[in-house]
């Protein structure tokens, strides 16, 4: 890895060093993108300062941007995205990554675009998402391929390597891995053929071959030794040595690499499991005191044949040979016994087994058809929700403003229980990922509260808020699963506390040098749960009773969804309630505090646009559902936009070659060529013309898997008109500067 870095940079310079070069007097540069992305690589590398590194990449992309200096924005997000890889921060890795690949992609391939492709793909091999780390892997090949730089391509070859090794396909791996070997000639790659005979060597282990593994591991560990001396690999090799040796019980030989092993790792102070070597050790001495007990043990018998009369010894083996005659019946009948429970046990466990895949199998199978038929449905309810909008924006009769109203409300309730319903699923594919970013607590709770005020007024309820002011407001955690944990339990509260009070308790419990505890209490005065139904509240589609659910309607999923997230969140929830005189939730979180450099605007304010920013603008509607045509056309006529429609992908490729657009708005499924793969093509001949997605998005689409085939936004269906609005106005606004 450090070799790739440093061809990474010198590749980097090397650019820069085309531009303008960075020996050039500082003094003059303090502004540059140049000049601030040496300050950030130096923090990163020598200093190991991240923090600082990430604002001098920052103000690197403020004078980019500021500028108009396109062609290094690529290199710049290059920069921030492996900074963020170091820290483990893969999620921001993968959108700086995907965010330079496309500045570079406006360019010739170049060094660059293809070490951005090959970070990419070492971040998704990190999240272990192997098919999309092979494609960016390919695509840095091909790049290297066409620079004639056979070096850099084993390096990719050493990781598609790994991939092969991790799917089991040992074949594939061990010929990755030779090539890598027998191709490499730079010594400055050496560290690339240490892990490759790394690899060999635990592959060989893992096949039982253990001799052979030695052989390949004692080759990595003499050609390290040789070369670079890399610690942290030299590391790795004495551990496989030490486990190799004992699995091949040769013990004095794995106890001499478990102290070496226990030398390095002391050296670079990195954690070392001791219980390995101890065993090895262990074993060793229990040997020697069971030879020096067996020899004591032979010299007493000695010692004792030459005391015993004869008479003795009749009687003692009369009485041995009756004890033995005993133990050998006993032992027979428990052999017995004990083949038949084995037999019993087999039986049950296969009936277990099976009744195991068929439960999983359900379960499977209700996820995916519950996914399915929440994706399905909104394309439909995107008509309804659509034409709805559309009516009453036409100023109905008021015995008709009544009726498209209900259909408003059942289209919108619709939505949500679907989003609850694709919510749990999400939440039971095990696809969920916690964040830690730093966030404003009172910010937060402030944005809550308003979000709340017209239905704190429909209810006429009293609503208290009791925030802790010794509370540190700046604190690192999952805004987003806090946000919606505490939203549901507020909207419950509301809605069964009907001309009643709510209390939102936040108090700090416990306090230390990097962490916050802090205790959440959501607490009314209105009808109460029973007891005899508490247990069961938090199941899905679950509610007190069926009058409840005519009287205040909901679809039952909102506090098992709550539960589930605060189970998430390493943490558990608490009920206490009495009927007709309130309820109350709890439950604490831990928090680590925050860090102001790391800070993230979640709840963006919306832009307000002028009408004007709408008008004469020419948009391209690639759409095959002629409802949804229908209702979008209409939508974008009211705002006085010209808009062409074309029904599938393959015409709106060769419409785009002909004619401009401000701005195409492209549906992701199509018949022939999807949304996704006419974009990419697009992407080949034009670059400028903003393209944004129209998806139901599905529990397995992947909103950053759309945006990196070249898509600058998404738009899910149904969508809302006034959010639909404002995307467009954002993207026409920047075609007008």
């Amino acid at each position: 890895m450090k070799k790739s870095l440093y061809i990474f940079f010198f590749l980097l310079a090397f650019t820069f060093a085309k531009a303008q070069p960075l020996y050039k007097e500082a003094t003059q540069m303090n502004d540059s993108v140049d000049y601030y992305l040496e300050i950030a690589i130096f923090n990163k590398d020598d200093k190991k300062s991240y923090n600082k590194a990430i604002i001098y990449t920052e103000k690197a992309i403020a004078y980019a941007n500021k500028n108009n200096l396109e062609q290094k924005l690529g290199d710049c997000y290059l920069v921030l995205g492996r900074i963020y890889f170091d820290v483990k921060k893969i999620d921001n890795a993968i959108e700086n990554l995907i965010r330079s690949i496309n500045f570079y992609s406006k360019k010739e391939s170049s060094y660059n675009l293809a070490f951005a492709y090959y970070n990419l793909g070492k971040c998704y091999l990190e999240i272990e998402k192997n098919e999309l780390s092979e494609i960016y892997f390919k695509k840095a090949s091909d790049i290297y391929e066409s620079l004639n730089l056979l070096d850099a391509i084993q390096l990719i070859n050493l990781q598609k390597g790994i991939i092969q090794k991790n799917k089991k396909q040992f074949i594939a791996a061990n010929q990755l891995f030779e090539d890598v070997i027998n191709k490499i000639e730079s010594s400055t790659l050496i560290d690339a053929k240490v892990e490759a005979y790394l690899m060999l060597g635990e592959i060989q282990a893992l096949q039982g071959n253990y001799s052979k593994g030695i052989e390949y591991l004692e080759t990595a560990y003499a050609l390290n030794s040789s070369g670079s001396k890399n610690s942290t690999l030299q590391q790795k090799i004495l551990k496989e040595l030490m486990l190799a040796y004992k699995s091949n019980k040769q013990f004095e030989k794995s106890q001499f690499y478990g102290e070496k092993y226990i030398q390095i790792a002391d050296s670079i102070g990195m954690y070392f499991n001791s219980n390995m070597y101890e065993s090895t050790y262990n074993k060793i001495q229990f040997d020697k005191q069971l030879e020096t007990i067996e020899q004591l043990d032979n010299e007493k018998k000695n010692q004792q044949k030459t005391l015993r009369f004869s008479k003795l010894i009749s009687i003692l083996s009369i009485a041995l040979i009756s004890i033995l005659s005993l133990l050998s019946l006993s032992l027979y009948k428990n052999n017995k016994i004990r083949i038949n429970t084995n037999k019993l046990l087999k039986e049950k466990n296969k009936e277990l087994i099976k009744e195991k895949n068929k439960a999983e199998l359900a379960s499977k199978t209700r996820s995916e058809f519950l996914a399915t038929v929440s994706h399905e449905l909104r394309t439909p309810l995107n008509a309804i929700n659509g034409i709805t909008y559309l009516l009453l924006q036409e100023n109905p009769k008021n015995n008709q403003l009544e009726y498209l109203k209900s259909l408003e409300f059942s289209g919108n309730y619709l939505l949500n229980f679907i989003n609850d319903i694709l919510e749990i699923n999400r939440l039971e594919s095990d696809k969920i990922q916690i964040e830690k970013i730093s966030f404003d607590l009172s910010e937060l709770i402030t944005n809550i509260s308003t979000t709340f005020n017209e239905f704190i007024n429909e209810n006429n309820v009293n609503f208290h808020i009791s925030l802790d002011k010794t509370i540190n407001n700046q604190i690192i955690g999952d805004i987003t699963k806090l946000s919606q944990i505490l939203i549901n339990l507020i909207n419950n509260a509301i809605k069964f506390s009907k001309n009643g009070d709510v209390w939102l308790n936040i108090k700090k419990t416990n306090e230390n040098d990097n962490n916050i505890s802090l205790f959440f209490e959501v607490k009314d005065n209105g009808i109460g749960i029973p007891i005899e139904k508490q247990a069961t509240i938090f199941e899905s589609f679950s509610q007190g009773s069926v009058e409840i659910n005519r009287t205040y309607g909901g679809t039952g999923l909102g506090l098992s969804i709550v539960k589930k997230l605060i189970e998430l969140l390493n943490s558990k929830i608490h009920l206490q309630s009495e009927y007709n005189k309130g309820t109350s939730f709890t439950f604490e979180i831990i928090f680590a505090k925050g860090n102001k450099i790391e800070t993230k605007i979640h709840n963006s304010e919306k832009t307000s646009f002028d009408n004007i920013i709408y008008k004469n603008k020419n948009i391209l509607l690639v759409e095959d559902n002629k409802i949804n045509q229908m209702i979008t056309l209409k939508m974008l006529s009211k705002k006085a936009i010209n808009c062409k429609i074309i029904d599938n992908g393959e015409e709106a490729i060769e419409d785009l070659k002909n004619n401009t657009y401000d701005l195409v708005l492209m549906d992701v499924h199509l018949p022939g060529i999807n949304g996704t793969e006419a974009t990419e093509i697009i992407r080949t001949f034009d670059k400028k013309t903003p393209i944004i997605a129209l998806t139901a998005i599905s529990l397995n689409e992947n909103r950053e898997m759309l945006l990196s085939y070249g898509m600058n936004e998404v738009i899910t269906k149904p969508f809302v008109p006034e959010d639909f609005y404002t995307v467009l106005a954002s993207y026409l606004a920047k075609t007008e500067e």
